[in-house]
């Protein structure tokens, strides 16, 4: 059963805040996944997949209104030596390989981009440095997908950030070829007014590591779908969440780990926090685990710290289990304000009341922020951590 805290109130008008936890979803999405738009009807948000997302927001992202403009976004690949950056059409036979679109939206983004990017390690090579993709926002319109290989037993690190201002959809495949070993972290540190809708496809290879770290802090929507299926058994798949929601910011986060092979293993950590009035934070952790997959290892956590009153959270961990030959699995989800005797107690040893709140909010973020492993990257973070933080005292 999933853990919630719920908070005693029943509005999400200004001066309240509403919490809901629940675990009776079903992990299958009413659609099935196709690359063409016409199979999937516009959403009129009243469909399970959309029913906390503000369509009315998305710019025409989702019912097809949004056409792609020149000066949508600017994508800037750098790769250490040994790694091949390509521009491919969609006949390209990797393109689509990790995932198929699961939404009106990135079956529309499938179907509208030009060009394609991959990025391919070789079979064995070991990066010390990170590949950096930028995507920067020009403030049009733009459909996108990006294709990161990785062969047999190579290891590599990819930071993919996103600012500026834009509308975008897009898909992001991850590849992983036997025993590779992927961290990727994707940036989502856009202007206020940009809107970012994403599904993100990891396929892990037999006995393949992949990690995702995905942080959030800008935009007016941004919708991340991340996905993980298994290529082979003694896959590990990591997915880390960290995101930080503001004055009437919609910030969603939906997941799937399918799986769909014997002998894999799963760890889901997000965590958020929100200030400001109409705030909504959105998280979605669906968890399959199939018939012929025995010896599934698998844990989901989601945890949510309410700093002002006007903010709204949705939490929702799913599980659906359909094999008892598993060596765990379990899902949490908890949401809570503040903690006063936390503050207190910092407050009470002579710490002002302000360095003391971001004291808290640092070390509720601290576990997900030493998971990129990248100091820069990290530094970035807290600071801009410590800017909302600021924004919200001033």
């Amino acid at each position: 059963m999933a853990e919630a805290q719920n908070i005693p109130v029943g509005s999400t008008t200004a001066g309240s805040i509403a919490v809901a936890a629940e675990s009776t979803v079903a992990t299958r999405m009413s659609a099935p996944p196709s690359f063409d738009v016409a199979d999937f009807p516009v959403p009129h948000g009243r469909e399970e997949e959309w029913r906390f997302t503000p369509l009315e927001r998305l710019r025409g992202l989702h019912d097809g209104t949004a056409v792609a403009n020149g000066n949508g976004v600017k994508v800037d690949v750098q790769a250490p030596e040994g790694v091949t950056v390509e521009a491919v059409g969609r006949d390209d036979a990797r393109l689509g390989k990790a995932g198929t679109p699961v939404d009106r939206v990135a079956a529309q983004a499938y179907s509208a981009f030009e060009k394609a990017s991959v990025v391919t390690v070789p079979k064995e090579t070991v990066l010390t440095d990170p590949i950096r993709i930028s995507v920067h926002g020009e403030g049009g319109t733009a459909f996108g997908h990006q294709v990161i290989e990785l062969g047999a037993f190579a290891e590599a690190v990819v930071v993919i950030d996103h600012t500026g201002d834009a509308v975008l959809a897009a898909n992001v495949d991850y590849l992983l070829g036997d025993g590779a070993k992927l961290t990727v972290v994707s940036v989502q540190d856009w202007d206020d007014k940009a809107v970012h809708v994403a599904q993100h496809n990891a396929l892990v290879g037999r006995d393949a590591s992949f990690k995702s770290v995905v942080v959030t802090f800008g935009g007016d929507v941004v919708r991340v779908h991340p996905r993980v299926s298994y290529a082979g058994p003694g896959g590990e798949a990591e997915l880390f969440g960290l995101y930080f929601t503001d004055q009437g910011q919609h910030q969603e986060h939906r997941l799937l780990v399918d799986h769909n092979v014997p002998h894999c293993k799963s760890n889901v950590v997000y965590k958020g926090a929100l200030q400001g009035d109409d705030a909504h934070a959105v998280w979605i952790g669906d968890v399959l685990i199939e018939a012929k997959a025995e010896g599934t290892d698998t844990y989901e956590m989601n945890r949510n710290l309410v700093l002002t009153d006007g903010a709204r959270v949705d939490s929702v961990p799913n599980l659906e289990i359909e094999t008892g030959e598993i060596v765990g699995a379990g899902h949490a989800s908890a949401t809570g304000r503040f903690d006063d005797e936390q503050l207190f107690y910092l407050m009470a040893r002579g710490i002002q009341e302000q360095d003391a709140r971001r004291l808290v909010v640092r070390g509720f973020f601290a576990e997900l922020v030493q998971q990129i492993g990248l100091p820069d990257i990290e530094e970035r973070l807290i600071a801009k951590i410590e800017e909302e933080l600021e924004a919200a005292v001033a």
